[in-house]
């Protein structure tokens, strides 16, 4: 398996980038938003993951090996494929992945495109004892109130990932209470 890469990139497409290694440039898919946090000829250091079919080698690329190692286990899940994978992992902060097992909570995940509540249920179900021992009690309890901020924000209206985008625009240093941080939330959308 080849478990990281280090190059140039000489390409940014809209969901992957050609990295440059040796005179080999080098296609790996990686969340949109990573592919445009990077410039071309920008020295790039990538975790991946090659998946293996019967008519393709593809490599997938993540900033972190908490990153990685979610996908490996979204891959683990029965009808979640690469690009399902991958796309999770660039709309919905890891944080909020796991809580969203831990707490059983399949709706936090059905917003993503190619998701859906099936897909979302079986991601909880079969993930729920894998990602339990992996939060510590202080980080559950921060990411238990961001998922009531976005299941308040999702019950007015707005989507998973408009919910997330909000949810990312509150001040770290903000008060740890639901009303608070639910209206500085909104006043993202105004």
């Amino acid at each position: 398996m080849i478990a990281s890469i280090e190059g140039i990139v000489t390409e940014r497409l809209k969901d992957s980038l050609v990295v440059n290694i040796g005179g080999v440039g080098l296609l790996v898919h990686v969340p949109a938003s990573m592919a445009q946090d990077v410039e071309n000829n920008q020295r790039i250091g990538i975790f991946t993951h090659l998946v293996v079919r019967e008519d393709a080698l593809t490599l997938f690329g993540f900033r972190t090996l908490e990153e990685r190692d979610m996908f490996g286990l979204l891959l683990s899940v029965g009808g979640v494929g690469p690009r399902t994978a991958l796309a999770i992992i660039g709309t919905i902060p890891l944080d909020t992945i796991k809580t969203a097992v831990i707490n059983e909570m399949p709706e936090m995940l059905d917003g993503v495109s190619g998701v859906g509540k099936k897909t979302a249920q079986a991601i909880v179900l079969h993930l729920h004892g894998k990602i339990r021992g992996e939060i510590d009690s202080g980080s559950t309890r921060v990411s238990n109130l961001d998922a009531d901020v976005i299941a308040a924000l999702t019950g007015l209206g707005y989507s998973i990932v408009e919910a997330q985008t909000a949810l990312q625009m509150i001040p770290k240093d903000t008060p740890e209470e639901l009303e608070t941080r639910v209206r500085i939330a909104l006043k993202y959308f105004s």
